[in-house]
C-alpha cells in the first residue's frame, strides 16, 4: 500500500470477519521467516502469509509445512511473519517483495508459489495487484475480501464481469478494496492466469458470502468448498486437498 493506514481503517481489519486476537510483529526489523527444506532436492519453494492471529511461530506449530511438503515433497517452504502491523505500515506488499520474494527467486527455483491464509489471501491478492505474474502460482484459504458495501457494488452491477472498476489507482487504505477486487476482474479475464490459482474455504464460514462472488474468476476445478468454519481445522484439510489436486 502506497500509504499508513489509518485507525479507521484498521478497524475495518479488525471488526469485519477477522474477530480474535491479532498477531503483532516489528516492523522495524525485516520480515521474520524460516525456510523448511525439502526432503529431496528442491525446486520450487511455497512462500506462507498467515492470518491475523498468526505469526511465524504458530505457523511453525501447526506443521503447515509438513503439510505442503506431504504433497510436494520437493517444496522448500518459507514461513513468515508478515502480521497486520505490516499491512499496518503500509508496505506490507513491497516488503513481501523486496524481503522474501526477489531473494527466494535468487535462490533459482524452477517455480515459486504463494500460500495465502485469511488476510495472508488478501495480501496475496495484492501481491499480484502489485506485481503480476511474478509468482508461478497461489493457494487462498479463506481469503479476507473486504467490506460489504464494494461487494455489494459488484453484485448491483450483475456480478464481476460487468462490474466496472473504474480507473486504476494506487494501492491506499482508501483504494486497495477496489484494486484487490480489479485483480479478481483480471483473473476473469485472463484465463492463463486464472489457472495459476486454487482456492479452498469453508461452507460454514462467514467469509464464503463474499467468496462466492469472485468464484467466476477462477475455473471451477480450481475452487474447493469443505465442511468448516474460518479456522485451522478447515485450512489444513484445505491445504493438503489442494495440493493433492496439483
Amino acid at each position: 500500500m502506497a500509504k499508513t493506514i489509518p485507525h479507521v481503517m484498521l478497524c475495518v481489519l479488525l471488526v469485519l470477519g477477522l474477530g480474535g486476537c491479532a498477531a503483532g510483529g516489528d516492523v522495524t526489523r525485516p520480515i521474520p521467516t524460516a525456510r523448511i527444506a525439502a526432503r529431496s532436492a528442491a525446486d520450487r519453494a511455497v512462500i506462507v502469509l498467515p492470518g491475523r492471529g498468526d505469526n511465524l511461530d504458530s505457523l511453525q506449530r501447526r506443521n503447515l509445512a509438513g503439510v505442503i511438503q506431504r504433497y510436494w515433497p520437493d517444496a522448500d517452504v518459507i514461513l513468515t511473519g508478515l502480521t497486520l502491523p505490516f499491512y499496518r505500515q503500509g508496505r506490507a506488499t513491497a516488503r513481501l517483495h523486496e524481503e522474501v520474494v526477489v531473494p527466494t527467486r535468487e535462490r533459482g527455483y524452477r517455480e515459486i508459489w504463494l500460500l495465502g491464509i485469511s488476510l495472508g489471501g488478501m495480501g496475496a491478492i495484492l501481491y499480484e495487484h502489485e506485481h503480476p505474474g511474478e509468482v508461478d502460482g497461489i493457494v487462498l484459504l479463506s481469503p479476507y475480501l473486504g467490506e460489504a458495501a464494494l461487494q455489494d457494488e459488484i453484485r448491483n452491477a450483475s456480478g464481476l464481469a460487468k462490474w466496472v472498476p473504474g480507473p486504476r489507482q494506487a494501492l491506499g487504505p482508501d483504494t486497495f478494496e477496489r484494486e484487490l477486487w480489479r485483480t479478481l476482474k483480471q483473473w476473469q479475464n485472463d484465463p492463463v492466469r486464472a489457472r495459476a490459482v486454487w482456492q479452498g474455504y469453508g461452507t460454514e464460514e462467514p467469509f464464503r458470502v463474499p467468496i462466492a462472488l469472485m468464484l467466476p474468476a477462477l475455473p471451477t476445478e480450481h475452487v474447493l468448498p469443505m465442511p468448516g468454519q474460518h479456522d485451522w481445522n478447515l485450512w489444513i484439510r484445505a491445504a493438503g486437498a489442494l495440493l493433492g489436486r496439483l
